[in-house]
């Protein structure tokens, strides 16, 4: 009978304990929340973001022009109310060929990301986790990518792979790597000594379990920071290989190709340069102060530092 009343008190605390757990995980979520829709900057950015996204998925749509048909007798014509960016030296509208490239850039951006994101996290993990001859194995690897400039290994990278959106996604996926590898390993680090981690391993639970469903998901707060951030790096290192003509090849829309075709005629109409040269600066900019929002949100002291 005494035995039965422990069991079911027990019961009782753990029950009491999940449902505190729970209420202050709720209450933590509130409070983000809260703090970001307080930052107002970081709230339009993110409403900037949402734009770009609908523009991605239904520009095609509602474009005047077709972004690819090219038509020699209207080529270089300024701004106009007939195309409201002008258009480029294949008579194409500047207008439709921008918003046909929010797709290419977003797209770029989200795939790469989880890219790095994927490999760099399975890698941290195991280098944080194991320690020893993995953790210097992995970590050296990481430190030589991180030796190269970015540019210069994304560039490498694409005369291995040959050129095309999805070879210039994959080079931006290895180069950000490392970053998502290092956080997760110095995260990894300093978590594995918790308490709780030892409750897992004293009670059977495999390491995948430890690392993937006990630890990582307290640390999945500055991976979501990183990934925003990493968004508009992925962008911006796409429209860099565009612009060298080494990432979508025509006739294809994407803003770092328009840039690199447009900057032989920045004199003589600046308008073919000035308008996907203000896409990728919106849009990146839009990524990272929603990153900052993000990271404040999360870490309100980081406000202070």
């Amino acid at each position: 009978m005494k035995s039965q009343i422990d069991t079911k008190s027990k019961i009782l605390d753990d029950f009491k304990k999940s449902k505190i757990l729970e209420e202050k995980s709720d209450s933590r979520t509130k409070d983000i929340i809260s703090s970001f829709k307080k930052d107002k900057v970081a709230l339009t950015s993110f409403f900037v973001i949402v734009f770009l996204i609908f523009l991605s998925i239904f520009g095609r749509l509602i474009v005047p022009y077709d972004p690819d048909a090219q038509q020699r007798k209207i080529a270089h014509q300024t701004p106009s109310l007939e195309h409201w960016f002008g258009t480029d030296e294949h008579g194409r509208d500047i207008f439709s060929r921008i918003i046909n490239g929010t797709k290419t850039s977003v797209l770029v951006g989200l795939t790469a990301v989880v890219i790095s994101l994927f490999i760099g996290t399975l890698f941290g993990s195991l280098a944080g986790y194991y320690g020893g001859g993995i953790d210097n194995f992995i970590m050296r690897i990481m430190d030589i990518i991180l030796s190269i400039p970015s540019t210069l290994l994304a560039i490498c990278l694409m005369a291995a792979f040959g050129r095309g959106l999805d070879k210039a996604i994959i080079a931006m996926g290895i180069v950000s790597m490392p970053d998502y590898a290092m956080i997760v390993r110095g995260s990894i680090l300093s978590e594995k000594e918790n308490d709780y981690v030892e409750a897992a391993k004293i009670v059977g639970a495999s390491d995948f379990f430890v690392i993937f469903r006990s630890i990582l998901p307290n640390i999945i707060s500055s991976l979501i920071v990183r990934a925003t951030l990493g968004i508009s790096s992925a962008i911006l290192g796409v429209a860099g290989l565009g612009f060298l003509g080494l990432g979508v090849q025509p006739p294809t829309a994407e803003w770092g190709d328009m840039l690199g075709r447009s900057k032989s005629f920045m004199l003589t109409f600046p308008h073919e340069v000035f308008s996907p040269g203000v896409a990728i600066f919106v849009t990146v900019l839009a990524f990272n102060l929603f990153g900052d929002g993000l990271r404040d949100a999360f870490d309100p002291k980081s406000k202070n530092r």
